[in-house]
């Protein structure tokens, strides 16, 4: 038998045929939509977790571009279906232990049937492309919470010098302009992606419901100390 299920999981696993056959995918999809900040129906698109494309009937932790998988996940055997995925969806931290899933699980078995029955659907070969061609699901959300590209930022985005001075960020822009933030109000992160910025120019995006914090966002993390220049 291909699915062997990790023991700390096993007492999870007795309903699962029951529950999967009760399941409407139509509810479902609803409950999926929690799921799109973490994770993207449309293959080879990565975001927090892996591109759940494709995945009805592949190994756990299988997806070879996606680097994040735990060690405790990678070290797993079995095969995702209605069985493990009940597990799984149940509370992925009894099913398999000290992975990384910071999703604490649906406890009601009807909720969990019903995501169960849409993620055949959608796990399923072209799954993205299905349930939004049977209505199940926006397409913005079978892609996921996809970052807005950078690579076309306006001038009042696009960043030419940074220096940090005491406990402050000093942020000029191509529109002449120079921004003051205090140092634990912006982030330094790393987009390499092909929505991140191109040509080496990094992009000042805002944040915060004061508009007092903001994110400069770099092609890559060798950049982020070249650019950055301790001056006061």
């Amino acid at each position: 038998m291909r699915t062997k299920i990790p023991v700390a999981g096993a007492v999870l696993l007795i309903s699962a045929a029951a529950v999967a056959a009760d399941g409407d995918a139509k509810r479902g999809a609803s409950v999926y939509r929690a799921c799109v900040a973490c994770h993207s129906l449309e293959p080879n698109v990565h975001l927090t977790g892996p591109s759940l494309a494709g995945l009805w009937g592949k190994k756990a932790a299988s997806i070879a571009d996606y680097p994040r998988y735990s060690e405790a996940l990678k070290t797993q055997e079995f095969f995702w279906d209605e069985t493990t995925l009940n597990a799984w969806v149940a509370d992925p931290a009894a099913f398999v232990k000290d992975n990384s899933m910071t999703f604490r699980g649906i406890k009601d078995d009807k909720t969990r049937a019903d995501l169960i029955a849409f993620l055949r659907l959608a796990f399923a070969p072209d799954g993205a492309k299905s349930v939004v061609a049977k209505g199940l699901l926006p397409a913005r959300m079978a892609r996921g919470q996809v970052p807005e590209s950078l690579d076309r930022a306006r001038p009042e985005e696009q960043v030419v010098s940074v220096r940090h001075c005491r406990n402050s960020f000093f942020v000029v822009t191509a529109n002449g302009t120079e921004r003051s933030i205090w140092e634990m109000n912006l982030r330094l992160k790393v987009d390499s992606g092909p929505n991140g910025p191109k040509g080496g120019k990094p992009v000042l995006t805002q944040s915060g419901m004061q508009g007092d914090r903001a994110s400069l966002v770099f092609s890559g993390p060798a950049q982020i100390s070249t650019f950055v220049q301790s001056k006061c």
